[in-house]
């Protein structure tokens, strides 16, 4: 079969034949359908995650069970999303209901398969969505409606699963509390939908792309603004003062963990969701720390369950309760897959999602 293989840190990605093996007991042999590509697939060739090579890229996908191995329980023809960090439901953290914190969960690539000329092989998040077919434990897929576009279920694989449990989850944001939202790429994107879902306001979107405006707006952002000098002022202005009461940083950066501080009211909340380098170190003064009460967290996976929350997502977008046509910003095929890696890296639209013929 056909997939996208990263050979090496910044070397070009290129469409290669991989092999998988047959699905052993418990496992499921899914054709992917849609995958979208994500900033955490970025993060695998751009040096800030040190994965094993050669490596299938894509770990954010929508697909249907075509074969199940000796065991395995879900029916041949079940369209699924694929979940990349299925919960063990037996560690510490499982049993203490944080399955996003799941111990079995921390590697960033598995070896599977092999390339054509039998060279072992290493998938994405357990995954390697970028690919004609995967085979998977059982526990990494969830089932979805046959009648979900699978461009719109991928999505809840990841960046809509991750936005919207930050919210929901990890912030909890209650009606009438204020909201910013640094990084409007998929997942920032769907913290804003969440926060307008939630009946936050005002809700503040926040990019150094201002073609991001109408995305952030249509997402669901009351105001969008650049993140220049005048950008705590403006905040402030929006909110009596005070800063908002929870900020989103969305990229994974050092800088913009610091500037979401800054836009955080006395006693408010700092989210950090995006996913940043291990050299690149957050600095805060102890004084700023303790005079501001401020509390910073992170959320891994929107602090969520997928396989409780994924498919309540999927109703919601069925019943048009949650609208992804904001984040969706085209289809493209495997063969263009490393041209939306370069757009995804220029900061250009919110989520471009890889589809494969039936």
């Amino acid at each position: 079969m056909r997939a996208l293989v990263a050979r090496a840190p910044g070397a070009p990605l290129r469409v290669e034949e991989i092999r998988l093996p047959a699905p052993g007991p418990g496992e499921l042999r899914v054709r992917v359908r849609a995958a979208g590509v994500c900033h955490s697939d970025l993060s695998m060739v751009n040096g800030t995650l040190a994965p094993a090579y050669p490596l299938v890229l894509g770990h954010e996908a929508a697909g249907v069970v075509v074969e199940a191995g000796p065991g395995a329980a879900v029916p041949v023809g079940t369209q699924v999303v694929l979940n990349w960090a299925p919960a063990c439901r037996r560690c510490w953290h499982c049993r203490h209901g944080e399955p996003w914190l799941c111990a079995a969960n921390t590697a960033p690539a598995v070896p599977r398969g092999e390339t054509a000329d039998g060279e072992a092989l290493h998938v994405t998040l357990g995954l390697g969505a970028f690919a004609e077919e995967v085979v998977v434990p059982e526990a990494a897929v969830v089932a979805v409606p046959d009648d979900l576009p699978p461009e719109r279920a991928a999505l809840l694989g990841c960046a809509v699963l991750t936005g919207t449990g930050a919210v929901r989850n990890t912030a909890r944001v209650a009606a009438g509390e204020s909201v910013a939202v640094i990084g409007l790429g998929g997942v920032g994107l769907s913290v804003l939908t969440a926060a307008r879902a939630a009946g936050a306001a005002p809700i503040v979107a926040v990019d150094v792309a201002e073609a991001k405006r109408g995305l952030a707006l249509a997402a669901g952002a009351t105001h969008f603004l650049a993140p220049d000098d005048r950008l705590s002022k403006e905040i402030r202005a929006l909110t009596e003062g005070r800063g908002v009461d929870h900020a989103f940083e969305c990229v994974g950066r050092a800088a913009t963990i610091r500037t979401a501080w800054r836009l955080t009211r006395r006693g408010g909340a700092v989210t950090v969701v995006g996913m940043g380098g291990k050299d690149d170190l957050v600095s805060l003064s102890a004084l700023d720390i303790f005079h501001s009460a401020r509390t910073l967290r992170s959320s891994v996976y929107g602090s969520s369950d997928p396989d409780r929350e994924v498919p309540g997502l999927a109703r919601e977008v069925g019943d048009g309760t949650l609208d992804l046509t904001p984040l969706i910003s085209g289809l493209v095929t495997l063969d263009e897959a490393p041209e939306a890696f370069d757009r995804l890296a220029r900061g250009e639209g919110a989520r471009w999602v890889v589809t494969f013929p039936d």
